[in-house]
């Protein structure tokens, strides 16, 4: 054997770096994703079950006087809304419960998804009817808000 069998080429030093300077760039690459990963803040939820936080959301696409109406009007039947959507929750929670038990009765699913619909009605009716109220008591502009929530949603006649 002799020595310019052991002394690497020049080509196979040229690869070596390559190599290597494409494997620590690989891995910046991971660290750089695994970094911004965990700094990241998570994102917000889109959706609260609780209709006071929705409710701050629609107010905030009015304009301001119809949004301090609604609030001011949401204050007014805190109570009666507060009321219906517990009474709301529970009976969900009930339905949950049922779907527990064992063994697993069919009738008291039925009954519990009965007084879920009714509570749910009811919910319904009491913050429709505080929209209602307040909608008759609001701007054009703040109907028209209110009718094209979701913000960026096409109204039914910009359709046609």
């Amino acid at each position: 054997m002799s020595i310019a069998q052991l002394v690497p080429t020049t080509s196979s030093r040229v690869s070596s770096r390559w190599l290597l300077l494409g494997s620590l760039a690989l891995n910046l690459f991971f660290v750089g994703v695994a970094a911004a990963i965990a700094v990241r803040s998570p994102a917000p939820p889109s959706w609260d079950r609780n209709v006071f936080v929705r409710v701050e959301r629609i107010a905030a696409t009015l304009p301001p006087a119809d949004a301090d109406l609604l609030r001011g009007q949401i204050k007014v039947n805190r109570e009666t809304i507060e009321s219906a959507q517990t009474k709301y929750r529970i009976a969900q929670d009930t339905i949950r419960e049922t779907l527990r038990q064992d063994p697993f009765d069919a009738g008291a699913m039925r009954a519990a998804m009965a007084n879920t619909r009714a509570a749910r009605q009811t919910f319904d009716q009491t913050i429709q009817g505080v929209f209602a109220g307040t909608a008759s008591q609001m701007s054009p502009a703040g109907r028209h808000a209110l009718a094209d929530w979701p913000p960026g949603r096409k109204s039914a006649s910009a359709q046609q």
